[in-house]
């Protein structure tokens, strides 16, 4: 599996967690438009993205050029990660996470259980 990481902030960190998850899956930091057209064209399996609204910086150029029906905001300021809605995110096929960068210690894990789980 090969994550790219985009968004405004915490990408280091969330490299990092990513790792600490499974150290077995492949993950290279993007800018956001090269991320997008990572997605877009397959040559990456997810992207994680943070910013300072969960969905702007994050999301905006993966939104763009891959659609918005692949994108999904996990969190944004006053609204924490919410596990059953990312589940249904990966169920529905979704293939980029948004998220601030203060929820990424919670939102990282739990993107990555529901990939995993999935099967």
């Amino acid at each position: 599996m090969k994550i790219v990481i985009g968004g405004q902030v915490e990408k280091k960190e969330i490299e990092g967690m990513v790792k600490e998850f499974d150290d077995t899956i492949e993950t290279v930091i993007k800018s956001d438009m090269d991320g997008a057209m990572l997605i877009k064209s397959g040559q990456a399996d997810y992207y994680l993205g943070a910013c300072h609204t969960g969905g702007g910086g994050a999301l905006a150029m993966t939104i763009a050029i891959a659609g918005r029906e692949v994108c999904e905001t996990v969190s944004m300021p006053g609204r924490k990660p919410n596990e059953e809605q990312i589940i249904q995110a990966v169920k529905d096929g979704k293939k980029a996470y948004g998220f601030t960068g203060d929820h990424a210690e919670t939102a990282v894990p739990l993107i990555l259980k529901a990939i995993r789980d999935k099967g």
